[in-house]
C-alpha cells in the first residue's frame, strides 16, 4: 500500500513523504473542522433539520475533496464555503423569502454549469476578465460579512430596528450588545484563545477556539449535553434535507435571477484560493498557471452538485489548506487523508450538536479577518479602482447582501471606465457582465 501511494501520488517526484503527507492532511483538517459546525448552524438558520446538516457538510466535504485528491492530485480540501452558505441563509431564504428547497435547487443547476464550464474551460476564461481589485474586493466584503454574522448571533453586537406603533421605529440599526450575557462572554473568550493560539502557531486554533468557548457554556448554562446523553453515536439522517428541490420553478425568473447571483458569487471563490495555495506550495508552472487546473475546477463544481443533492449549500476550496502545505503537503494524498478524517466525523455528529452558536462566532469573527488581508492588493491611488472595490466591501454587510456588493462593484467599474474616457481597459467579457448584472436587476 505505501508504494502504490508513493507511486499514485509521485511522492518522490514532488519532494515529499508518506508521513509529511499524512501530518499535512491532519493540519488542515483541524484547522476547517469548524466547518462541521458552523455550516450547519448557518444554514439551520433558514430552517433546515441541524442534525442532518452535520451529516450533508461531511459528505459533501468528502466527495469534493476526494475528487481533488485522486483526480486532480493537489493538496487542496474542499467543504461547503464560508460566505456561500451565509448567501444561501442570509440572503436567498431570510433576506429574499425563498425557500431552502429553492434555494437548494439553484445550488444544484449551478454545480451542473460549473461542471460544464470548467470542462470546457469557460471558468478560466470569465475570471481572467474580472479585475483584480474587484477579486480582491469581494474577499474582503465577504470577511466583513461573515464577521458580522458572527458577532450577532454571540449577541456581541445587535442588529436591526423594531417598530413601536404609529409608524415609528425604536434602536439603530447596529450597537453593542450586553457583553455581560453568557453568549458575548463566552465568544469572547473563545476568540481570545484562538487569538493567543493563532499567535503561537497552533494551526488548531479556530478548533480549540469553539472547544473553549463550548466548554464555558456549560457553568453558563448556554451547552447541553445531546437528549439520549451520548457524544459519539451513528450519523443522523439526511432525509429531511437530501434531494428537496423545487424543480417545477426551474424556469421562473425567480430561478433565473438567484442562479445567475450564485453563479457570479461563486466564481470567484475557487480559482483565486486555487493559485494562492498553488504558488504557496510552489506548485504553479512556468507560467504561472495551476496544474490540472480543469480538473481541480471540475473537483468543486462535482463537490457542489452533490452537496446540493445531499442536502448543503456551494462546496469550494478552502483557504485552509494554507496550512497543511504549509506542514509539507504537496500532493493529492494530503487531500486524501482530510476526506477520510471527514468520513469518519461523521460518527461524533452529537457531539457537535451540543455547541452553542456564540461559541462558532470566534471561527467567523477569524475567518472574516483572514480574508481582510486582500485590502491591500486593492489600488486607492485610482479611483476608478478604488471606488467600485469600496463599494464592494461595504454594500456586503451594510445591504446584509453578497449579491448587492458584487453588483455595485461591477457596475461602478464599468461605468466610471466608460465615462472617464477609460473604457479601453474594460474587456468585452467585462462588458457582457455588466450587461447581464443591469439584466438581472430589472428581473427582480
Amino acid at each position: 500500500m505505501k508504494n502504490f501511494l508513493s507511486n499514485y501520488f509521485r511522492l518522490s517526484e514532488n519532494g515529499t513523504n508518506l508521513r509529511t503527507e499524512l501530518i499535512a492532511g491532519f493540519t488542515t483538517f483541524s484547522t476547517m473542522a469548524y466547518i462541521l459546525v458552523v455550516n450547519p448552524i448557518i444554514l439551520s438558520k433558514a430552517g433546515m433539520d441541524f442534525n442532518a446538516l452535520v451529516t450533508a457538510t461531511a459528505l459533501a466535504a468528502a466527495i469534493g475533496t476526494l475528487v481533488m485528491a485522486l483526480w486532480a492530485r493537489l493538496p487542496i480540501a474542499l467543504a461547503p464555503g464560508m460566505g456561500l452558505n451565509a448567501f444561501f441563509a442570509y440572503t436567498i431564504v431570510l433576506g429574499m423569502g425563498y425557500s431552502w428547497q429553492f434555494a437548494l435547487t439553484a445550488v444544484f443547476l449551478e454545480g451542473l454549469l460549473f461542471i460544464l464550464l470548467s470542462l470546457l474551460n469557460i471558468r478560466e476564461a470569465i475570471i481572467d476578465a474580472i479585475p483584480a481589485g474587484i477579486k480582491h474586493a469581494i474577499s474582503v466584503g465577504i470577511g466583513l460579512f461573515i464577521a458580522l454574522i458572527g458577532l450577532n448571533n454571540a449577541g456581541i453586537v445587535e442588529t436591526g430596528m423594531k417598530a413601536v406603533g404609529d409608524g415609528q421605529l425604536d434602536g439603530v440599526i447596529v450597537k453593542v450588545g450586553n457583553l455581560t450575557a453568557a453568549g458575548p462572554l463566552i465568544a469572547l473568550a473563545g476568540l481570545l484563545v484562538s487569538g493567543i493560539l493563532m499567535v503561537r502557531g497552533w494551526n488548531t486554533a479556530l478548533l480549540i477556539g469553539i472547544i473553549a468557548a463550548t466548554l464555558l457554556g456549560i457553568p453558563l448554562g448556554l451547552t447541553h449535553m445531546p437528549e439520549d446523553g451520548r457524544l459519539v453515536g451513528w450519523p443522523p439522517s439526511i432525509a429531511p434535507i437530501a434531494l428537496q428541490f423545487e424543480f417545477d420553478k426551474v424556469f421562473s425568473r425567480d430561478m433565473l435571477v438567484i442562479l445567475f447571483t450564485l453563479l457570479m458569487v461563486n466564481l470567484f471563490d475557487t480559482v483565486g484560493t486555487l493559485i494562492g495555495l498553488c504558488s504557496k506550495a510552489g506548485l504553479l508552472d512556468g507560467q504561472g498557471k495551476i496544474p490540472n487546473a480543469r480538473k481541480a475546477l471540475t473537483a468543486d463544481a462535482v463537490g457542489t452538485t452533490a452537496g446540493a443533492m445531499l442536502g448543503t449549500s456551494v462546496v469550494a476550496a478552502y483557504v485552509e489548506s494554507a496550512s497543511g502545505i504549509a506542514a509539507g503537503g504537496r500532493t493529492g494524498l494530503t487531500a486524501l487523508v482530510v476526506a477520510i478524517l471527514f468520513l469518519l466525523s461523521l460518527f461524533f455528529a452529537p457531539l457537535f450538536a451540543i455547541i452553542p452558536s456564540a461559541a462558532t462566532a470566534p471561527a467567523l469573527v477569524i475567518v472574516g479577518m483572514l480574508m481582510m488581508g486582500a485590502v491591500v492588493h486593492i489600488n486607492f491611488a485610482d479611483i476608478t479602482e478604488a471606488l467600485p472595490a469600496f463599494l464592494c466591501v461595504v454594500m456586503m454587510p451594510y445591504t446584509f447582501s453578497i449579491a448587492e456588493g458584487i453588483v455595485f462593484g461591477m457596475l461602478f467599474y464599468v461605468f466610471l471606465k466608460l465615462l472617464t474616457g477609460r473604457g479601453k481597459e474594460l474587456s468585452p467579457m467585462m462588458i457582457v457582465l455588466a450587461l447581464l448584472f443591469i439584466l438581472g436587476l430589472f428581473l427582480k
